[in-house]
């Protein structure tokens, strides 16, 4: 089948399409942070509220707004205080010059009684409310005595009224005002603050109050727009309750308006009801509640108007972006996408916390593979081979020093040993006195045959209580390696349910994302998960920016002057198209990094070491390195030091003590070895933020740090791991510094220089003659000297660790910002 020519054109249709829309998708988000510096950093937002509550009376006389708004401002945000006193003025004067002039006083009235409360150990928000209502009180009555000369009741109550209500006010915008003169992203409000912020926008729709447009009243427009959206974006009990409050608000401040609180609360529960209808179904709700509430209108406002205010407050409705509804709907608890968005970062901070605690399970799984029986080394003896234990023993009682020990040994050795085994299966069976045959043949054959019957009977009891010894053993072996795998899975299935709330750093992301506006960065979005010293955890969505690095050259190091820690690049997701945006994850990094070196041997240049080493980097902000000699050569030898090795790696990775880790795994091998095979460790723990090291030594040779020209010996004197169940460990505390050389080794290094007396002194020695500081280099000059002194034979295994403590110095210097610098802490 032939493709058309509109098939073939489709694809590129398509490309345009979408690159049409990334871009005008593009050109909102400028316009959006646009618009948004302009409401909130230069505070037109408060500007134009501040003039509406100027503006706002309640039974035409009573003016509650301005000085509550104007101290919440002044508390909040003091920058802004001038700005919003002009307003309310300018709101106040734009009524009358009488509530001009009255608004005046009160503010100056306000800032005196202010400027002298400092003399009290109160919390400046708590006595605030108490600071506004004295100033309201003492400014009416005195207005009062002024103009009339005389008080009466009425009076007395008028003024009280109009200051509790101050009062009241002036907590609702201390909650209120924030919500508008920041702006917060991914904050979740609580419903106190939903419910400020509904009380002080239809505050602000009483400084509209006698607006009229074509006939049409400006503040039943926009409180019907405002319960529309709500209704739209909380649903119907969020919607219903805009109304209620909202018309309660207007008919305090106009009593002709108080039908509308019942068509604006209809009216919300109905568009809440209905919004699964999209906006046409919320906006239907409101004309349905117009229609039936209108019904019941004074004569003097007919339904035609009734109707077209609705109207109108539908179109603004169905004119406002999708994207403003969404991102009030993120704020607005009880919502789908405020319940996603809280779900994101409990997803983070689950994983994280899963982890740790999957580390835990990996280590009960180490340990229950230490403790299997059908591990490398656990096989059970054959038949043949404890039969050949037990003719051993009972030889080496009768036959070692018998005169025919050549004979019956070494010329008759298959006879010998079948009548010796036939002895002890007829002994076991308890058959040998039913069997003359065999005790004849045994007298002509061995001149002490008694002896030997004697002998097999008497090690046999003994042979079978071992036996029985270590069956149990290995039972218990099974049922403790059982357990740790069920501890295992218990651990692992437990990561996979671990949740976790988030902390509220609200005030620092905005104070961060400000500052990083204020210079000319582009910044969509900023999460901080923890500002702890040391373990800062910020994500940030930014523009694509084609390769040139503005994470690491710009963002990183002015959060670094910022929050006073240096800050780095953790790990970068850059967009998969040029509109898009980088995810990117910003972290501390530590004081000190390890520069490390290693040169290793086995015994005769062999290819199975009986040394194991490795060099850990900790989560915790700490660097471990660790030797371990397994006791001999060879694969035994280098299956003990390397099971040590990775029982301290997975122990020390969950964040348990050293010490408690070395015992723990002592514990471990003490319990599984059943001969005389042991392994040293020497571990050293290196913390990255202030260099100070910890020394522990399980059997182990000297360590060495060389600074300069100084050489210092670190010693400790422990018995390898596996001999005793319990000890103490000796740790020995060392503090090093930049450029400090560590250098660790194992006995076949330190004592394998020959016809050298004193391997310390030697070993100092060659160390302080070193002419490099690279770490590689000095451990293959070690591994060279030693081996050179016994003309280049390897008599046993070998490892050096060498490792250089330098300062961590930033790829690119902070850049300063003053204003902001530490405020996010």
């Amino acid at each position: 089948m032939q493709k058309t020519e509109r098939d073939f054109a489709s694809p590129t249709t398509e490309a345009v399409f979408n690159r049409t829309r990334l871009e005008m998708s593009r050109v909102f988000t400028k316009a959006g942070m646009k618009t948004e510096k302009v409401l909130f950093q230069w505070g037109l937002l408060l500007l134009v509220v501040g003039f509406l509550l100027g503006r706002a009376l309640i039974l035409m006389k009573i003016m509650p707004f301005a000085l509550p708004f104007f101290a919440a401002v002044m508390a909040i945000k003091k920058e802004k205080a001038p700005l919003a006193s002009l307003a309310v003025l300018a709101g106040a004067f734009s009524v009358s010059i009488q509530n001009g002039g009255t608004v005046f006083a009160t503010l100056f009235v306000f800032l005196l009684i202010h400027r002298f409360s400092g003399i009290l150990t109160m919390d400046p928000l708590k006595k605030l409310p108490f600071t506004v209502f004295s100033a309201m009180l003492l400014t009416k009555l005195t207005i009062f005595y002024v103009f009339t000369k005389e008080f009466t009741m009425y009076d007395f109550t008028f003024v009280a009224v109009e200051a509790g209500l101050s009062f009241i006010l002036t907590m609702i915008f201390l909650q209120s005002v924030p919500l508008i003169s920041y702006r917060k992203r991914k904050q979740s409000l609580k419903t106190e603050e939903v419910i400020s912020l509904i009380i002080l926008l239809a505050s602000v729709m009483t400084g509209t109050i006698g607006w009229m447009i074509y006939g049409l009243s400006a503040e039943h427009i926009l409180s019907r727009y405002l319960v529309l959206v709500f209704a739209f974006v909380s649903g119907p009990t969020i919607g219903a309750t805009v109304g209620v409050v909202t018309g309660l608000i207007l008919s305090f401040a106009n009593v002709s308006s108080l039908y509308e609180m019942s068509l604006l609360a209809f009216s919300g529960l109905l568009g809440g009801l209905l919004k699964d209808g999209k906006k046409l179904g919320a906006a239907l709700g409101l004309v349905v509640g117009s229609l039936l509430i209108g019904l019941y209108a004074q004569a003097d406002q007919g339904l035609t108007t009734n109707l077209y205010e609705s109207l109108t407050a539908v179109v603004l409705f169905l004119l406002t972006p999708s994207f403003v509804l969404k991102n009030l709907s993120k704020l607005v608890p009880g919502t789908s996408e405020n319940m996603l968005e809280q779900q994101q970062y409990v997803r983070k901070i689950r994983d994280v916390t899963a982890n740790r605690v999957e580390q835990f399970s990996n280590v009960f799984q180490a340990l229950s593979k230490s403790f299997t029986q059908n591990g490398f080394y656990d096989e059970k003896p054959s038949a043949d081979k404890e039969v050949d234990y037990f003719l051993s023993s009972v030889t080496e009682r009768t036959c070692q020093f018998c005169f025919k020990k050549e004979q019956c040994w070494a010329q008759q050795f298959d006879t010998t040993y079948e009548y010796m085994k036939e002895i002890m299966l007829e002994v076991d069976n308890g058959t040998l006195e039913q069997n003359p045959r065999l005790i004849r043949e045994m007298d002509k054959h061995c001149v002490k045959s008694k002896k030997v019957i004697d002998v097999i009977e008497h090690e046999l009891t003994y042979f079978k209580a071992n036996q029985h010894l270590k069956a149990q053993i290995q039972e218990s072996r099974r049922i403790v390696a059982e357990q740790l795998h069920g501890v295992s899975e218990v651990m692992g299935n437990f990561a996979k349910e671990i949740k976790r709330e988030r902390e509220n750093l609200n005030v620092q992301e905005e104070q961060i994302l400000e500052a990083l506006r204020n210079f000319g960065m582009e910044i969509n979005q900023i999460e901080i998960y923890s500002l702890e010293p040391g373990n800062v955890d910020i994500e940030m969505w930014v523009p694509y920016c084609h390769g040139r690095g503005e994470c690491e050259k710009i963002i990183a190091p002015m959060l670094t002057d910022i929050l006073g820690e240096s800050i780095v690049v953790k790990n970068e997701e850059c967009a998969k198209y040029p509109q898009g945006y980088c995810h990117v994850s910003f972290g501390c990094t530590k004081a000190y990094v390890v520069d490390t070196g290693v040169a290793h041997a086995a015994k005769g240049g062999g290819f199975v070491s009986g040394d194991s080493y490795s060099m850990i980097e900790l989560n915790a902000g700490k660097y471990a390195l660790a030797i371990s000699d397994g006791m001999g050569n060879g694969e035994r030898a280098h299956y003990e030091s390397s099971e040590t090795l990775q029982l301290l790696k997975q122990i020390l990775q969950t964040g348990i003590e050293e010490t408690i880790a070395i015992k723990s795994i002592n514990s471990i091998l003490s319990l599984r070895t059943n001969d005389e095979i042991f392994s040293t460790l020497d571990l050293a723990m290196i913390d990255l933020q202030d260099a100070n090291v910890n020394f522990l030594k399980i059997g182990s040779t000297p360590s060495f740090i060389k600074r300069g020209d100084k050489v210092i010996k670190i010693q400790a004197s422990n018995l390898p791991m596996g001999i005793i169940e319990e000890f103490e460990v000796d740790v020995v505390n060392e503090q090093m510094k930049a450029e400090d050389l560590l250098i660790m080794m194992s006995d076949g290094v330190f004592e394998g220089p020959k016809h050298v007396e004193n391997y310390e002194m030697w070993m100092k020695r060659k160390i302080g003659e070193l002419q490099t500081n690279d770490p590689q280099e000095i451990a293959d000059l070690i591994m060279e000297e030693v081996i050179r002194t016994k003309s280049g034979l390897i008599e046993d295994d070998m490892t050096v660790v060498v490792a250089k403590l330098q300062h961590n110095t930033p790829k690119w210097s902070s850049i300063p910002s003053y204003a902001y610098r530490k405020k996010a802490q």
